[in-house]
């Protein structure tokens, strides 16, 4: 039996999932990261992307995850995401919704922002349904 390494995904409101997996890739935010058991201690930021959950040598989960912190001990895996969807819970027509909402934002906090963290943070948002946008056309595309 291979080895596992103890894995939870942890968001804001809630504990999205605890289990064990073969290897957890994750969308760091200097690149994707492999994390295998007993991996050396890390703390990583997270770039907006798609969490792969592999068991039996394959990706048996996929789930996006919008940014957060990813802390890695050599017994487990802990992902602080600000927001997760499973491929299930991403649709085309959504992330449309979701991006054009985001570019309105940031034009509408470009001209009447205050400081530069609003615009920031609007950028950010726009990121995050660019990225999701994408991951959206791949699912439909079946790749």
């Amino acid at each position: 039996m291979a080895e596992n390494i103890e894995f939870e995904l942890v968001t804001p409101s809630a504990l999205v999932m605890s289990e064990a997996a073969e290897m957890v890739v994750i969308p760091g935010a200097e690149g994707d990261l492999g994390i295998l058991p007993n991996h050396s201690p890390l703390i990583a930021t997270l770039r907006p992307g798609i969490l792969d959950i592999y068991e039996g040598g394959k990706s048996m989960q996929r789930i996006f995850v919008s940014g957060g912190v990813c802390e890695v001990q050599p017994e487990g895996c802990t992902i602080l995401a600000d927001e997760v969807l499973t491929e299930n819970e991403i649709t085309r027509a959504s992330a449309e919704k979701r991006l054009v909402k985001a570019k309105k934002t940031l034009e509408e906090t470009i001209a009447h922002a205050k400081n530069f963290r609003e615009v920031n943070d609007a950028q950010k948002r726009l990121a995050i349904a660019k990225e999701l946008m994408s991951i959206a056309e791949k699912i439909e595309k079946g790749s």
